[in-house]
C-alpha cells in the first residue's frame, strides 16, 4: 500500500530529465530494453551524452560487442526525452536487422525508406518522405546520398543520426568520395553516433575524415592535420592527438570484456564433393557463355549484377540455374516481340535470389550502362535463345545434385560433432536461392531428417514465408500467444517469430535464404551450413553471427562445401578461411580484414571479375594470388598498432562500478513503476510474482489498453511487456502528476519490507514534516529536473534528503488528512539546496565550456599552422640563398643571389601579413563561437512545490 503522494513522487522520479553525466540518465531506456545489458554497453551510451555541447561520438568497439545495442540505448533515451526525429543510415543489407532489433529490444518503431516506399509517400502528397514525425527513419548509404537534399531539409532538423559501419565515410576528405561528402553535408551539425570497428585502417588522414564528419572544429583543415600528425614521429604529438580524439571516440576490446561476456569458438568443417559429368558439362557451358564479351540476354546497365547472380545460381543447384535460364529465355523471346523486358528478368531473378534488391542498391553507383544489347540482329537473338534452351534442358534433366548428396553425408558427421560438444542437434542451412531451398526441402523430407519427435523436422525460412507449413506454424503460434505482447500485429514479423520459435522448440533443420541472416537470433542452434557460399565476407559473418553471438552456450560448427573440380571455388574458400579467418577461432572475421575491404561489395566484384575473365587453372591461380597480395597491402599492420595505441583506454574499474550501480538503479526504478501502477489502479489490479494482472480498467484510462497479465522486460512469461513507454504506464504517470495533493499525515511501515534500510530504521518512533519540490533548470538548450526532498523531525533537526528518499519507497500503514503550518526551517533548507544545485550545475557547465574552448583554441592554432610552416620554409630558403651569395665567385652572380634574397624576403613579409590576417580572422570566428557558447550557458530556473506532509515511522 502506497499513498497518492508517493505515487506522484515516483511519477516525477521516473520521468525527470537528467544531466548527461548522471549514471541514472539511461535508467528509463534500460528499463524498457528487452535485453540483458553489459556494462561496457551502458558506459558507451553514457559516453555519447557526456558533453551536451558535443556534436556526436564515434563508438569503435571491436566486432561482436554490441554497438547496435549501444546506439539503441542512445536512441531510446532520445525518444524518452521526446527528441524523436531520428535517422539511421546503414548498409542496405542491415536495414531489416536494425528495424527488427529496435522493435524487439527497445519497443521503438522504425520506418525503412527505400525506392518503393519513397515513391508511395510522394504519390500520397507527402512533400518530404523523410519528414515522418515521431518515427525513426532507416535508410541505406546509397539512398541517403541520392536523397541528401530531403535529409538536409527535414523541418526542425534531426535530433540524432546513427551511422552504422561508419568506416565507409572515413575517406570523406578525398574528392572522389561522393557518398561520404553528400552524407556529411546533408547532416551538418546534427548530433551523430558513428559505429565502426575500424575507425582507422591505412592512413591517419582517415581519422581526420571520420572526426570531421562529427565536428569540423576538432581539427583544423587537412593540410594542418597532415603537418601536425601525418607521421607521428614523436611522443608529444602522438599524445596530443590521443588527447584530442578522446572526447569524441570510445573503443572497447573483446579481451577486456571476457570477464562477463563468455565467448565460444567456431569450428570449421569442409565437405568436398565431385559433380557428375552432366553437372560438370552444365557448369562448363554456362560459365563459357557468361564469359563472352557481348550477350543479348543481359539487360543494358545491369549486366554486371545479373551475371554475378547467374554465377551464384550456377554454383547453387541445377534447379536454381534452370529457373534463371528460363527467365532469360523469356526475356529474349519478349525482345523479339519488341517488348522492353528488362524489369521482367530482374523481377524473376529477385523472386529466387532474394538479396538481389539489396545487392543492386549497393552496386548501383558503379554499374555503368552499356549498349551490349543494342544494334543486335534478330538471328543472333534466335541463336542465343536456342543455345540457352539447350542449357536449360540439360539442367532440368539433372535431378540428383552431387552437393545435395554430400549434404546428407555431412549432416550425419556434423550432428555427431554437436553431440560431442553437448549441443542440441539443430542446423541452419543457408542457400542463396529459393529454388535450391525447395530442392533441399524435398531431399531432406525423403531422408531420416523428415520428422523430429513427431513434429516436422525441417522448416523453411525465406523472404515471403508463404508456404503451407509456415501458415500452419503461424496460426498455431497466434493461438499459443493470444493476449500477449509477443504478437505485434505485423504478419511478416510475427510469422518470422513463429518460425524461429518452432525451430527452437520442435524443428531440427531450418533451410533459410539470405532473409534469415537479417535480424534473426538463433543462439540455441550451433551448426551453420553454408550450402551456397556468398563472396561478400560481411554476408558470411552476418550468417554465422546469427548463431555465434552473445548467449550461445556451445562452440559453433561452420560447414562449407567445396567443388573438387572447380579451382576458383576452392580459392574463394581458401581466401575466406585463411585470410579472413571467418570460419574458425573465437571471434570470426577480424576487424582489420573487414575494415580493409570497406563494404564487402568491392571484394565481391573482384571475385566476379576473376570468374568472368579467367578460363584455365593457371590464370585463376595468378588472379587469386594477385588479390591476396592486394589484401595484404590493404591490411596495414602499422596502422593496426597505431589504432590500438590511440584508441584503447579501457577503464575496468569504471565498468565494475557501473555494473553494480546500473543493476541497483534498475531495481529501484522498476519497483517505483510497479508501486505507482499499483496505487493508480488499486481497485483494478492484482499483484503476481514479477508483475500484475488487470481484469478491468478505470473509466478515464485509454480504451486500447489490453487487460490480462503484465510483466517487466527481461522476464520469460507469456504476458504483456510492461515498459515505461507502455500506454498504461504513461497514463498512470500522467494521472499521478496531474493531481493537486492536499496536506496529509502519513504513517510509514518498516515491518513489511523484506530488506531493512538502517537509516530509515533509525527514524522509528519519530515524527516530522517533509516537502517535495521540483526544480527545473534550463541551460545549454536542454533541461534537467531535480526533486528536492526537504524535511525535519519534531525536534526541528534537519534530516538528510537521501534518508527521506529511501523513506518514500516504503509502504504505508495509513494516511489521514491534516492541516499544518510548514516549519520556516524547510524554506531555509530549500533555498540552501537550490543554491547548491545551481552552483553544481554552473561548475559542471563550466567544465563543458572549458573543454569546448580548449577544442576551439586547438582548432584555431591548427588553422595557423600551414602559414607558419610556409614562413619557416621561406626563412630556410633565405638562409640558403644568403649562404650561396657569400660564396659567389663574381659580382654578377652575387647580385643575382642578392636579388633572389630580396624576392624571398618580400614573399616572407607577405606571408607574415597573411598570417596576421588569418590569425585575426580565426580569432574573430573563435570569439563568435565562444559568444554562441556563452548564450547556451545562460540558466533559467523554475520551482514547483509538489506536496507537503507530516510523517511518522513505525
Amino acid at each position: 500500500m502506497y499513498s497518492q503522494h508517493q505515487a506522484q513522487y515516483f511519477a516525477w522520479q521516473l520521468t525527470r530529465r537528467l544531466d548527461s553525466g548522471d549514471e541514472d540518465k539511461l535508467t528509463g531506456a534500460i528499463m524498457d530494453a528487452q535485453i540483458d545489458l553489459n556494462p561496457h554497453q551502458v558506459d558507451a551510451a553514457l559516453f555519447a551524452f557526456r558533453n551536451p555541447l558535443s556534436n556526436g561520438v564515434i563508438l569503435a568497439d571491436e566486432v561482436g560487442l554490441g554497438k547496435t545495442i549501444e546506439a539503441g540505448l542512445v536512441i531510446a533515451q532520445k525518444w524518452a526525452e521526446r527528441r524523436r526525429r531520428i535517422l539511421i543510415i546503414v548498409p542496405a543489407n542491415l536495414r531489416k536487422q536494425w528495424h527488427q532489433e529496435l522493435q524487439e529490444k527497445f519497443g521503438v518503431e522504425g520506418l525503412i525508406l527505400e525506392g518503393d516506399s519513397y515513391k508511395k509517400a510522394k504519390k500520397e502528397g507527402i512533400k518530404n518522405p523523410f519528414d515522418v514525425g515521431e518515427r525513426i527513419v532507416i535508410c541505406s548509404y546509397q539512398f541517403a546520398k541520392a536523397k541528401a537534399d530531403d535529409i538536409m531539409h527535414v523541418p526542425g532538423g534531426w535530433d540524432l543520426a546513427v551511422i552504422d559501419e561508419a568506416h565507409r565515410l572515413r575517406n570523406v576528405y578525398k574528392k572522389g568520395n561522393k557518398i561520404a561528402a553528400a552524407i556529411r553535408d546533408a547532416l551538418g551539425s546534427t548530433f551523430k553516433v558513428m559505429l565502426t570497428a575500424t575507425p582507422l585502417q591505412n592512413s591517419l588522414l582517415e581519422l581526420f575524415g571520420m572526426v570531421s564528419i562529427i565536428d569540423e572544429k576538432v581539427f583544423g583543415d587537412l593540410d594542418s592535420f597532415r603537418i601536425k600528425y601525418g607521421r607521428l614521429n614523436d611522443n608529444l604529438s602522438f599524445n596530443e592527438l590521443r588527447q584530442r580524439i578522446q572526447p569524441v571516440c570510445k573503443r572497447t576490446l573483446r579481451k577486456d570484456v571476457e570477464a562477463y561476456v563468455p565467448y565460444t569458438k567456431r569450428i570449421a568443417m569442409v565437405e568436398e564433393f565431385t559433380p557428375s559429368s552432366d553437372e560438370q558439362k552444365l557448369y562448363r557451358l554456362v560459365s563459357a557463355y557468361l564469359q563472352r564479351p557481348n550477350l543479348n540476354a543481359l539487360p543494358s546497365g545491369q549486366r554486371q549484377l545479373i551475371s554475378m547472380v547467374m554465377w551464384k545460381l550456377l554454383a547453387s543447384s541445377s534447379f536454381a540455374i534452370a529457373g534463371a535460364l528460363n527467365s532469360i529465355i523469356t526475356r529474349l523471346e519478349d525482345d523479339l516481340k519488341s517488348d522492353d523486358a528488362e524489369a521482367g528478368v530482374f523481377h524473376d531473378l529477385n523472386a529466387d535470389y532474394e538479396s538481389l534488391d539489396e545487392t543492386a542498391e549497393e552496386w548501383s553507383d558503379d554499374e555503368s550502362s552499356d549498349a551490349s544489347s543494342e544494334n543486335t540482329n534478330r538471328q543472333s537473338i534466335i541463336d542465343e535463345i536456342n543455345e540457352l534452351k539447350s542449357f536449360k534442358d540439360l539442367a532440368e534433366n539433372i535431378r540428383n545434385n552431387s552437393k545435395g548428396e554430400a549434404l546428407l553425408k555431412a549432416l550425419k558427421i556434423a550432428f555427431e560433432k554437436l553431440n560431442e560438444l553437448g549441443a542440441a542437434e539443430k542446423a541452419i542451412i543457408f542457400t542463396e536461392s529459393r529454388k535450391t531451398q525447395d530442392y533441399l526441402l524435398e531431399l531432406l523430407e525423403n531422408s531420416e531428417y523428415k520428422d523430429a519427435q513427431g513434429n516436422k523436422g525441417v522448416v523453411l525460412f525465406n523472404g515471403t514465408n508463404s508456404d503451407s507449413q509456415a501458415k500452419e506454424i503461424y496460426k498455431d503460434w497466434l493461438a499459443k500467444h493470444k493476449g500477449s505482447d509477443k504478437i505485434t500485429g505485423s504478419k511478416t514479423a510475427d510469422t518470422r517469430a513463429a518460425l524461429v520459435e518452432y525451430f527452437k522448440e520442435k524443428g531440427k533443420i531450418m533451410i533459410a535464404t539470405e532473409a534469415a541472416a537479417e535480424g534473426v537470433n538463433l543462439q540455441f542452434c550451433s551448426l551453420v551450413i553454408n550450402y551456397d557460399l556468398p563472396w561478400n565476407p560481411q554476408r558470411i559473418e552476418q550468417r554465422i553471427g546469427r548463431c555465434h553471438r552473445y548467449g550461445q552456450k556451445h562452440d559453433v560448427v561452420v560447414l562449407n562445401f567445396i567443388d573438387s573440380t572447380n579451382p576458383a571455388d576452392q580459392r574463394v574458400h581458401e581466401l575466406l578461411k585463411l585470410k579472413f579467418k571467418i570460419f574458425d577461432g573465437v571471434f570470426g572475421a577480424s576487424d582489420e580484414v573487414l575494415g580493409a575491404i570497406e563494404n564487402g561489395v568491392d571484394f565481391e566484384r573482384r571475385i566476379k571479375k576473376i570468374y568472368d575473365t579467367c578460363r584455365d587453372p593457371d590464370e585463376i591461380r595468378a588472379a587469386f594470388d594477385k588479390l591476396q597480395q592486394d589484401l595484404a597491402h590493404e591490411i596495414n599492420a602499422q596502422m593496426v598498432n597505431t589504432r590500438e595505441q590511440l584508441f584503447e583506454n579501457f577503464d575496468e574499474d569504471v565498468l565494475q562500478r557501473l555494473k553494480i550501480d546500473t543493476e541497483a538503479s534498475l531495481d529501484k526504478y522498476e519497483q517505483m513503476l510497479l508501486a505507482l501502477t499499483q496505487t493508480e489502479l488499486s481497485k483494478h489490479l492484482q499483484l503476481v510474482d514479477g508483475g500484475f494482472v488487470i481484469n478491468s480498467l478505470p473509466e478515464d484510462a485509454p480504451k486500447n489498453i489490453p487487460t490480462g497479465e503484465y510483466e517487466l522486460p527481461r522476464r520469460d512469461g507469456d504476458c504483456h511487456l510492461y515498459r515505461l513507454k507502455h500506454p498504461l504506464a504513461q497514463w498512470a504517470i500522467d494521472t499521478a502528476k496531474a493531481k493537486s495533493l492536499d496536506q496529509a499525515h502519513i504513517v510509514f511501515d518498516t515491518s513489511v519490507r523484506e530488506t531493512k534500510v538502517s537509516v530509515v530504521e533509525e527514524l522509528k518512533g519519530q515524527t516530522g514534516q517533509l516537502q517535495v519540490c521540483k526544480i527545473t533548470v534550463e541551460s545549454m538548450e536542454r533541461a534537467e529536473d531535480h526533486l528536492a526532498v526537504i524535511g525535519l523531525n519534531s525536534q526541528g533537526e534537519v534530516i538528510h534528503s537521501e534518508v527521506f528518499e529511501k523513506l518514500l519507497s516504503h509502504q504505508i500503514k495509513n494516511e489521514s488528512q491534516t492541516s499544518f503550518d510548514l516549519n520556516p526551517i524547510i524554506h531555509t533548507e530549500l533555498s540552501r539546496a537550490k543554491r547548491e544545485l545551481l552552483g553544481d550545475i554552473s561548475q559542471r557547465n563550466l567544465k563543458y565550456f572549458e573543454a569546448e574552448v580548449e577544442k576551439l583554441d586547438a582548432w584555431a592554432d591548427d588553422l595557423k599552422v600551414v602559414l607558419e610552416q610556409s614562413i619557416k620554409e621561406t626563412d630556410r630558403e633565405i638562409r640558403e640563398v644568403r649562404r650561396t651569395a657569400k660564396l659567389a665567385p663574381d659580382l654578377h652572380e652575387k647580385l643575382h643571389w642578392q636579388k633572389k634574397q630580396k624576392e624571398l624576403e618580400k614573399l616572407r613579409n607577405k606571408k607574415r601579413r597573411e598570417l596576421f590576417d588569418r590569425q585575426d580572422e580565426v580569432d574573430e570566428r573563435r570569439e563568435g563561437l565562444i559568444t554562441e557558447l556563452e548564450n547556451k550557458m545562460s540558466q533559467t530556473v523554475e520551482e514547483q512545490v509538489l506536496f507537503s506532509i507530516t510523517w511518522e515511522v513505525v
